[in-house]
């Protein structure tokens, strides 16, 4: 073989050996399992590995499941970016999970709101509020819910749902309890009485699963729960009467999150994944299959979306609660939960 022969061989295995390390680029993302797993990977993830030359492994769990995974794995990080919800990301974060977000063209189109540190940000908003069977109230003749106070009318005992603190609606209502009596974040006694002394009689389960809460209403056996737009809207696709309400004093803001991750591998391809899940595009495909608000304001919503879904002018009255506040305390307010108010 000449020289010629040698360097050009050379230049094609450097070549070659290029292509194939970009090819082997794995990102591997951590996230939601069921409807928001199966978006992913059907209509999401293929458009930006094609786009990208990176090849995507997708680690379903939810927030809980995925926190706990980031702390098992704090010295050799298996995630590159993990979606939350805004709770548990307080803590990722807090607990130096989370790398700095990089500032891009598309994330000046975010919602102040969703804007949730230098290391995350919301990708949609659920509201927390009032879920109702509307065959139920017009059957009653009752007007739909309009007050997180209506949580106390006596005329729902026995036909009302709230999860428990575990979850994040049961913790929303935790906090707006104490707000409409007096308290908040920073002084939760009103709220911890008013759940004891007046919600919980009128309380048939604190239910925390989405599928078991659903065949509660299908079932007949509750009206009226404290729930998600997002739960509620999945129930009303299968044909149930089921309506959100959002309380007059306003529906609090649950987001679905994302960070990257710290130490990660492919940290440029991790930047460039959060900002295509805000991509326009992207962002009202979320809203079809999970039932989210965009928080790119740019998102143009169907209609029939437009109407039950945190979006435009909605967004304004969603109210947000302190997570640094909350989360230093959950601990010690589940036990006491458990004490006072399913007791």
């Amino acid at each position: 073989m000449n020289y010629s022969s040698i360097t050009l061989a050379t230049a094609l295995g450097v070549a070659v050996a290029g292509t194939a390390a970009a090819q082997d680029k794995t990102l591997t993302v951590g996230g939601y399992g069921g409807s928001f797993e199966t978006l992913m990977k059907e209509l999401v993830i293929p458009q930006f590995e094609k786009a990208h030359d990176v090849e995507i492994a997708f680690v379903p769990g939810n927030s809980t499941e995925n926190l706990a995974r980031l702390q098992a794995q704090r010295s050799a990080q298996e995630l590159d970016v993990v979606i939350l919800d805004d709770g548990p990301m307080y803590q990722a974060d807090a607990l130096g999970f989370c790398a700095p977000i990089k500032d891009s063209e598309i994330k000046q189109n975010v919602y102040d709101i969703a804007r949730l540190g230098e290391n995350s940000i919301g990708l949609g908003f659920v509201a927390t509020g009032f879920t109702y069977n509307t065959e139920w109230f017009e059957r009653e003749g009752w007007e739909p819910p309009s007050s997180w106070m209506d949580l106390t009318d006596p005329k729902f005992e026995g036909i009302l749902s709230v999860p428990p603190i575990s979850n994040t609606y049961g913790l929303h209502t935790l906090v707006m309890m104490a707000r409409m009596n007096g308290g908040g974040e920073n002084d939760i006694d009103p709220g911890f009485t008013a759940m004891t002394e007046e919600v919980a009689p009128n309380i048939l389960v604190f239910e925390p699963s989405s599928g078991k809460m659903s065949e509660l209403f299908q079932s007949e056996e509750i009206a009226l729960s404290i729930w998600g737009s997002g739960r509620t809207k999945s129930l009303a696709d299968t044909g149930f009467s089921a309506k959100f309400a959002y309380p007059e004093e306003g529906a609090v803001a649950l987001m679905i999150a994302a960070c990257p991750v710290v130490d990660s591998d492919v940290p440029e391809e991790a930047q460039l994944f959060i900002d295509y899940l805000l991509d326009p595009e992207v962002q009202v495909r979320l809203a079809e299959a999970m039932g989210t608000g965009p928080s790119n304001k740019e998102a143009e919503l169907p209609e029939d979306l437009a109407k039950t879904l945190p979006y435009g002018d909605k967004i304004a009255d969603l109210m947000a609660v302190d997570w640094d506040v909350i989360n230093p305390k959950r601990e010690e307010w589940t036990k006491r939960w458990a004490r006072e108010v399913e007791r």
